[in-house]
């Protein structure tokens, strides 16, 4: 008989459940997309500014414009109409279930938020992280349609450009929540080899990603030859300090007039894209929901507003090798 006394207690927003496990070699199937160019938006986190940003600036590019939403597209709506008009629109495209889309299809709350936060995450956030997620699910519990969309939605795809593979996922190769690809791992010579081994079993050139909330663009010099790690960080908030515009993964044959920063792997160039969004109508909508004193207030209103500390340097290491 099992000795349920050994079972190691929930954390909430720091354990999760076997259900977001995969192997990387579950992405070395066929492509389950053909893009001539793709947009990669991790991380809108409700944001509905920055989404009409984002599809407003499709209409830009000369060629068909595929995009995929790789999960927590939902976070600051916890109003009902904004649940709605943002669940509406993602669903109408490609898109993937983060840990937050996981969270709101189902009632058991023994993995919180569902983020898998590293100890380097302080408890008070990681708390507060559990409590946004539970005022989130309240508004979904009354669009029971959404939720099971949501639910239904798969946590992984192979997407292909140019004949180029690349893994969309929204944490990294071996969880739905994973953080192999954050940046402050992905400094660790043992972390850059995990991820190199990921790129030969997934047979992929390229890992688009989010969930860490930072950017990376991380070239890997590897047996396959120049593969890349690339995590947009937030497409629904600032990513750098002082600065005030979302980021996204923009992969094509040819290079955008506006990009941030780029490599090229074999035929394409991947870049991180700037979102420039109306700040001043995103932060009306966040403090009518989230106002001073609530969860969401304390994390995240002084990054709306000024940026993390983090500069766009930080996220460009394409000339790092595995070893160095």
């Amino acid at each position: 008989m099992m000795d349920h006394s050994l079972a190691p207690e929930p954390r909430p927003g720091r354990n999760c459940p076997l259900s977001y496990r995969y192997a990387p070699v579950d992405l070395s199937h066929a492509a389950e997309l053909e893009a001539r160019t793709l947009f990669v938006v991790g991380g809108l986190y409700g944001n509905g500014p920055a989404l009409a940003s984002i599809l407003k600036r499709t209409t830009g590019e000369r060629e068909p414009v595929t995009l995929v939403f790789n999960g927590d597209f939902n976070w600051f709506n916890a109003n009902a109409a904004g649940f709605v008009a943002v669940n509406e629109e993602v669903l109408r495209h490609a898109a993937l279930r983060g840990n937050v889309e996981t969270e709101l299809a189902g009632d058991d709350d023994d993995a919180g938020c569902g983020c898998g936060y590293p100890d380097f995450v302080g408890d008070a956030e990681v708390e507060r992280s559990n409590r946004i997620i539970e005022r989130l699910r309240e508004t979904a519990r009354a669009f029971p349609g959404l939720r099971s969309r949501l639910g239904a939605l798969p946590a992984r795809l192979v997407a292909r450009v140019r004949g180029v593979r690349i893994g969309v996922v929204h944490g990294d190769a071996e969880s739905l929540a994973g953080w192999g690809f954050s940046q402050e791992l992905l400094r660790e010579r043992a972390r850059r080899e995990a991820a190199a081994a990921w790129f030969a079993a997934a047979d992929v050139r390229v890992f688009a990603s989010s969930h860490s909330c930072l950017p990376v663009m991380q070239a890997l010099d590897t047996p396959r030859g120049r593969c890349v790690v690339a995590n947009n960080g937030a497409a629904g908030m600032p990513n750098f300090s002082g600065l005030r515009h979302g980021l996204i993964t923009r992969i094509s044959a040819s290079p955008a007039p506006d990009a941030l920063y780029g490599t090229t792997v074999e035929s394409v160039r991947v870049e991180a894209l700037p979102v420039a969004y109306d700040h001043a109508a995103f932060e009306r909508e966040f403090l009518a929901t989230w106002p001073a004193g609530s969860p969401a207030h304390a994390s995240y209103h002084r990054r709306i507003v000024a940026g993390p500390s983090y500069r766009s340097g930080d996220a460009i290491r394409l000339e790092m090798p595995i070893a160095a």
